[in-house]
């Protein structure tokens, strides 16, 4: 069995000490989530070997890059990088951009052909263009694209959202979730997006003050009632439904664990994976259902525990649906009149379901 990614670090500055011991999948997106100084970018120029951190650890099932006997150098280390900004040679047009990164591999080690990682990042159009006549987010997907034909063991992003505006972000997210869908490397991905991470992340890491305060599956971490100011009024989970049906009135039938929710009609078939995110503003409780309502979206769960959120006279609660965590933001006064407490069954109303695509 893989031991998976291990990222031990300590770098101190003085004002700021980064400390963290990171036990990270080797699949997926471990995204690094937090306010800007919390270490995020840190760790990640540690884990590519532009930072040092003395004594320091990291590597990827057998593969060692960092212990206390050595330091393997950036240029050696089979990690892609993608920056904020994009970094593509102004002299070469896209398609010589991405030979340079398969001119570092050996012919006979190249996981991905051109051809096909440029379909996948969807700049196969733009081979012949110069990067000055690209729109940010098609210099952004350049990049990645030629991070990836270096055949890197893990791919590391530092906010490659970050310097674009909201229309290329949009423009750009379907296609890291394509990547995310068929790239069997892992990718550590730096944020401080909650949408990013709802839509992208396996795993997350919660940084603050160079410290990691929580780890662990993308809904373990959203769903712990005892952090709720790392997301404040974002507080929410994310579900991952599978469309089940159509039904009347335009209305589309998605299936989780926990039960059915509908949502406006999708044109997608049958079977198809949706990734939804629920926030916990958007979920109210009841103790029986609730026949005469507007709400379509009502499930059976069971209250696990309640915290105070930082909002004078609100709570969340912490609800288990058949597995699948989600969580509630609702009054004292409500918490007290429907006496809410851990064991208690009660239906959880589902007022808006935000689709992530």
């Amino acid at each position: 069995m893989s031991a998976g990614i291990q990222a031990r670090f300590r770098i101190d500055r003085g004002a700021f000490c980064l400390d963290v011991d990171l036990a990270l999948p080797d699949r997926g997106v471990s995204v690094l989530f937090g306010h800007s100084g919390s270490g995020k970018t840190t760790i990640l120029r540690a884990m590519a070997g532009l930072e040092r951190a003395p004594g320091g650890h990291f590597a990827i099932g057998e593969t060692v890059w960092q212990d206390a006997d050595r330091f393997t150098p950036v240029h050696e280390r089979e990690i892609g990088v993608v920056f904020q900004e994009a970094t593509l040679f102004p002299h070469l047009n896209v398609r010589r951009n991405l030979e340079f990164g398969l001119r570092r591999v050996p012919a006979g080690t190249r996981c991905h052909r051109l051809k096909d990682v440029a379909e996948m990042l969807g700049i196969a159009h733009l081979l012949d263009r110069p990067p000055g006549q690209l729109s940010g987010g098609e210099r952004q997907r350049a990049a990645i694209a030629r991070a990836l034909l270096n055949t890197p063991r893990i791919l590391l992003m530092d906010e490659p959202l970050a310097a674009l505006d909201l229309k290329r972000k949009r423009e750009i997210l379907p296609y890291l979730e394509r990547m995310h869908r068929e790239l069997s490397i892992p990718v550590i991905y730096v944020s401080h997006s909650p949408e990013e991470v709802a839509r992208l992340a396996d795993h997350l890491v919660l940084l603050d003050e160079g410290r990691a305060i929580a780890s662990g599956t993308l809904n373990t971490v959203l769903s712990r009632i005892d952090l709720p100011a790392a997301f404040a009024g974002d507080a929410g989970v994310v579900l991952d439904t599978v469309i089940d049906g159509q039904e009347e009135d335009h209305i589309t039938r998605l299936r989780f664990p926990g039960g059915v929710i509908r949502v406006a009609q999708r044109a997608e078939p049958v079977g198809t994976p949706l990734r939804c995110r629920v926030h916990a503003r958007n979920v109210s409780l009841a103790l029986v259902p609730q026949p005469q309502t507007s709400i379509l979206n009502c499930v059976s769960a069971l209250v696990v525990d309640l915290a105070p959120t930082d909002t004078p006279g609100q709570m969340l609660v912490r609800l288990d649906c058949a597995g699948e965590p989600l969580l509630a933001r609702i009054t004292e006064r409500s918490v007290r009149k429907l006496e809410i407490r851990p064991g208690l069954a009660v239906r959880a109303q589902i007022k808006s379901v935000a689709l992530l695509d």
